[in-house]
């Protein structure tokens, strides 16, 4: 089982790497056809909100009590898997 400290930064790390691949995919929608364009600008919004959920219950578990931490990381694994598959699904459909 990894520590608390750990566990922060692989979830600061991934949240990075996702921030750099949501810009990547605002690069490609950024190019699209008008007709299209408007469909991925609204997924990258709702990728941009999700990921700032996450953000902000990282934040949570950060300032919590050691005695709280498990019940948030639960918590947090629960919306991580969510928000990856969802970036997984926006993913492929720009491609």
């Amino acid at each position: 089982m990894e520590n608390r400290e750990e566990y922060q930064g692989k979830m600061e790390a991934q949240l990075s790497e996702w921030g750099a691949e949501i810009d990547k995919l605002k690069a490609r929608a950024d190019k699209a056809a008008a007709d299209t364009r408007q469909g991925y600008y609204d997924e990258i919004k709702t990728l941009r909100a999700k990921q700032a959920s996450i953000q902000a219950k990282l934040q949570e578990l950060k300032t919590s009590g050691d005695d709280a931490w498990g019940d948030l990381k639960e918590g947090l694994d629960h919306s991580w898997n969510q928000v990856k598959d969802s970036f997984s699904s926006a993913a492929a459909r720009f491609r």
